[in-house]
């Protein structure tokens, strides 16, 4: 494996934007957290390819209720 993408979307103000993905853009494995539509923070993660997809596809699968509800709350009018 050389690249992927792994990301949870939620629906906010009836457009789908993203809440976390897991990818390897920029050469590496990283994570974007997203605290609003347009910000986020990025964390490089020291592992392959395959490990980091099987790293997303666990986390997103465990928290993906989590994820939502936090960004929900913070982006809340």
């Amino acid at each position: 494996m050389i690249a992927f993408v792994v990301q949870l979307e939620v629906e906010l103000r009836g457009i789908w934007v993203p809440v976390v993905r897991y990818d390897t853009a920029h050469g590496r494995p990283h994570v974007d957290l997203y605290d609003t539509p347009t910000r986020k923070s990025k964390h490089f993660l020291e592992l392959s390819p395959a490990e980091a997809m099987t790293l997303a596809e666990e986390d997103i699968k465990d928290n993906w209720e989590r994820y939502q509800v936090d960004f929900l709350r913070r982006n809340a009018r």
